[in-house]
């Protein structure tokens, strides 16, 4: 066993969001995201056939869901669970510091 930590080992150089997977089981994948100023590709949504569970760790965000349309801010420590098929992008992320997440996403 190794212990890590969430907070360290972030690239000086980050031009893209930084996902890297931290478990991964059968139905299960668990990873830690790391985005400085990244937000979604204009007109680009997820779409996802999986629900996602996110944790907002450091930083800050604004998310924005489709059908209905809704718009979410998340602060550090905010989680929510994101239901397969729901359209959501991130429309913005923290401008003074990194916005660390953990995503969890639950195959049916």
């Amino acid at each position: 066993m190794q212990i890590e930590n969430l907070l360290r080992n972030i690239p000086r150089e980050l031009p893209d969001e930084l996902i890297e997977p931290l478990v991964e089981r059968q139905g299960i994948r668990l990873e830690r995201i790391v985005s400085r100023q990244h937000s979604t590709a204009p007109g680009e949504w997820y779409d996802q056939e999986w629900d996602e569970w996110v944790l907002l760790v450091e930083g800050e965000a604004i998310l924005r869901f489709a059908e209905p349309d809704e718009t979410i801010q998340m602060h550090a420590g905010d989680f929510l669970l994101i239901p397969a098929r729901r359209r959501h992008r991130v429309e913005r992320t923290s401008e003074s510091c990194d916005t660390i997440w953990l995503a969890l996403h639950l195959e049916h």
